[in-house]
C-alpha cells in the first residue's frame, strides 16, 4: 500500500508537470520548425546589442523601478547565494549585488548574446568576484538540490518553453525557506488605461523595435506572449500546485508589471 501511494503521488506529481497553457505555445517566429527554446534563444541573440538601450527607451526607464521594488522582496531573508534566471544582459542580478550584497549570485541564461553583453557590464562595474553568468536552460538547472537562499526571474517565465516545469526546476534548487521572486508583463484592467496600453504594445513597440533592432517579431511576440500568459491569481495558484508556500502577487504601474513571490 505505501508503495503504490508513492507510486500515486508521484505520477500526480509528473501530470501537474505536464500541464500546457497557451503562452507556451506562443513563439517569436510562427513560420519556423524550432523550438519556442530554440527560437527564443535565436531571438534574443539577435537583439542583445540594443535590448538594453530599449528597455529603457520604452518603458521611459521605469523597468528599473519595477526591479528595484522586485528585489526588496527578498531583503527580509538576506540571501547570501542567489540565481537569477533568464537573466539576459543582468540587470538584476548587478542591481541585486548593490542592494541585497549576497555573496555570490549566478545568472544562467540560454542567449548567448545577451550573456556576453552582461558579462561586459559586469567586468565593467568590478563584480567579476561576485557575479558569474553562465549559459543554461531553466528546464534543467545544472545545479545540486537546495542550493540557493532566492531565485530571481525578472521578465524570463514568458520564454520558458514549459512553464511547470521550469518553476519546478527553479523549487528544486532553491533552499528549504528560499524565496522565489518573479518580476513580469501582466494586462492592466483600468478601462482608461487598458486601450492606451493595447495601443502601446500593439502598434508603438512593435515598430520601435523594428526601427531600432530590426526585428519587428520579438516586440510582436512579446505582446502576443504577455496575452496569454497566466497572469495574476492563476500565476500564484500554478505556484501553489508546485509545492510554494506562501505565494501573493502584487501589480505595479496600474497593472502593467507585477511580483510573484513563493517559498519552498
Amino acid at each position: 500500500m505505501l508503495i503504490q501511494s508513492l507510486v500515486n503521488r508521484q505520477t500526480a506529481y509528473l501530470c501537474i508537470l505536464m500541464t500546457e497553457f497557451a503562452h507556451d505555445k506562443v513563439v517569436p517566429y510562427k513560420d519556423s520548425e524550432l523550438s519556442k527554446k530554440e527560437q527564443v534563444a535565436g531571438m534574443f541573440d539577435d537583439i542583445a546589442v540594443r535590448y538594453d538601450f530599449l528597455n529603457r527607451f520604452l518603458s521611459a526607464g521605469i523597468d528599473m523601478r519595477w526591479r528595484k521594488k522586485a528585489l526588496k522582496h527578498l531583503a527580509e531573508i538576506r540571501p547570501s547565494t542567489i540565481l537569477d534566471v533568464a537573466t539576459g544582459t543582468a540587470d538584476v542580478a548587478i542591481m541585486a549585488a548593490g542592494l541585497l550584497k549576497p555573496e555570490k549570485i549566478t545568472g544562467i541564461d540560454i542567449s548567448e548574446g545577451m550573456l556576453e553583453i552582461g558579462r561586459k557590464k559586469i567586468h565593467k562595474l568590478g563584480l567579476d568576484k561576485t557575479i558569474e553568468l553562465l549559459n543554461g536552460d531553466s528546464e534543467a538547472i545544472n545545479f545540486n538540490d537546495n542550493t540557493f537562499d532566492a531565485v530571481t526571474v525578472a521578465f524570463g517565465v514568458r520564454n520558458f518553453q514549459h512553464l511547470e516545469k521550469g518553476l519546478s526546476e527553479i523549487r528544486r534548487v532553491l533552499k528549504p525557506g528560499g524565496k522565489l521572486m518573479v518580476l513580469e508583463f501582466s494586462q492592466p484592467t483600468l478601462p482608461l488605461v487598458k486601450p492606451v496600453y493595447t495601443f502601446y504594445m500593439k502598434i508603438v513597440t512593435p515598430s520601435m523595435g523594428k526601427l531600432f533592432s530590426k526585428n519587428r517579431d520579438a516586440y510582436k511576440y512579446l505582446d502576443e506572449s504577455i496575452k496569454k500568459f497566466p497572469e495574476g491569481k492563476n500565476f500564484t495558484t500554478i505556484l501553489d500546485k508546485l509545492g510554494y508556500q506562501k505565494t501573493y502577487s502584487k501589480p505595479l504601474s496600474l497593472g502593467i508589471c507585477s511580483i510573484y513571490c513563493g517559498v519552498k
